[in-house]
């Protein structure tokens, strides 16, 4: 699409020259990785598709595992989702079996315990997730913003300018760093030879991404970050089959590349 021609650094440096003028729901951290990740979707076949699209980074295992296919998840098991009206409501069940404990959960649980730090989470009592799940989606998402009932509480106790503001997120500067500190790790790890001999991964589009990542003309760092974890877990442990419970990852190759 027209929107993908145009690379997300240049989108970012776009808005960043129009911030003063635009409205506080047009600023978003990243624009131009949200702009492009929205243009993908333009094309899903049914809501389901487009949540996908949403919630995942690599959509089709198969063009950069070899001999892969994707495992049926949670995701894909539309009958084990719990039986709600709306597609609005689906997305909310779903964010809460699978982003919220997998995600936002061990994130916190993980910084707290660096911290020793014993965290709690009370909007997480049963009591009010039964209450808020009672509730009709008008009262939770209303003229395109979230958390309407909980907004009309806080403005009784704090002034509206301390909750109408752009989202403050946890991001680490991911995109910066490989393009500088990290990237000599990166390139080790992502190397067409290394990646070549391992023979679980296509060389060609991690390659790709990496490049146009490098050069500015793309935002893949999240993809790439994805690989790179891979691929740092197995340097960690080649030639250590010899060990008690080591992951055994020589001899299970899903095949080589040509």
């Amino acid at each position: 699409t027209a929107i993908q021609g145009i690379s997300a650094t240049t989108w970012d440096s776009w808005f960043s020259i129009l911030s003063p003028i635009l409205p506080e729901a047009a600023k978003q951290r990243f624009p131009g990785m949200k702009l492009h990740k929205l243009a993908g979707l333009v094309g899903s076949q049914d809501p389901h598709s487009g949540y996908l699209g949403l919630t995942s980074h690599w959509t089709n295992a198969s063009s950069i595992v070899i001999g892969a296919k994707e495992p049926e998840a949670l995701f894909h098991s539309t009958s084990t989702w719990a039986d709600l009206r709306e597609f609005t409501q689906q997305m909310m069940f779903l964010d809460s079996i699978t982003y919220l404990p997998d995600d936002i959960l061990v994130k916190v649980d993980r910084a707290s315990m660096a911290a020793s730090l014993e965290m709690r989470v009370p909007f997480l009592d049963h009591r009010l997730v039964e209450f808020a799940w009672s509730l009709p989606v008008s009262w939770k998402v209303r003229a395109g913003q979230g958390k309407h009932l909980l907004r009309q509480i806080l403005y009784r106790h704090v002034p509206r300018n301390l909750v109408d503001r752009p989202k403050s997120g946890f991001t680490i500067p991911l995109e910066s760093w490989l393009r500088g500190p990290l990237r000599e790790w990166a390139e080790s790890l992502l190397s067409e030879q290394q990646l070549r001999n391992d023979g679980f991964l296509d060389p060609r589009p991690i390659r790709q991404i990496w490049q146009e990542h490098l050069s500015g003309r793309g935002t893949w760092q999240y993809h790439l970050w994805d690989v790179l974890m891979f691929q740092s877990w197995l340097e960690e442990h080649k030639g250590c089959s010899s060990q008690p419970l080591c992951p055994v990852v020589n001899t299970a190759r899903v095949g080589s590349y040509k």
